[in-house]
């Protein structure tokens, strides 16, 4: 594997990973943004935050990554909704940080783009497996 993507790689594992251990470090953060007509906002929080650290660490060998890569897909499709929902709270509480949870929005696009780019294999010259 390219080191650039082996570093790619890396940062989103660890990204996923830390992003759901901040699930049961800060639920109160999460339940905020949670669309309100979604039930056990809790239980929805804790199942998101194990997914996304099962998920990180799912992404680093070359055996589970493509699986893993489509599961950060799935997630990100799912949790969609709440980043919207943290917009339409920060847009009706006139909070200063609208501007970066509107960003926040066309980021989740990047997001499943940089995941996407794991779902694929690639061979090197020889026709060995190497991603």
């Amino acid at each position: 594997m390219v080191k650039r993507k082996k570093i790619s790689l890396s940062i989103m594992a660890a990204f996923y990973v830390l992003a759901g251990v901040n699930h049961f470090i800060n639920p109160v953060f999460y339940k905020k943004i949670m669309p309100p007509g979604l039930p056990g906002h809790y239980p929805l929080i804790y199942i998101s935050g194990i997914s996304e650290i099962i998920l990180g660490v799912l992404l680093i060998p070359q055996q589970t990554r493509k699986w893993a890569a489509w599961g950060v897909i799935l997630l990100l499709v799912a949790v969609f909704p709440a980043n919207v929902q943290m917009m339409l709270n920060y847009r009706d509480q006139q909070n200063p940080y609208l501007g970066l949870a509107i960003l926040r929005l066309p980021l989740q696009l990047l997001l499943l783009g940089w995941a996407y780019g794991f779902t694929k294999s690639s061979y090197n010259k020889n026709g060995r497996l190497i991603s």
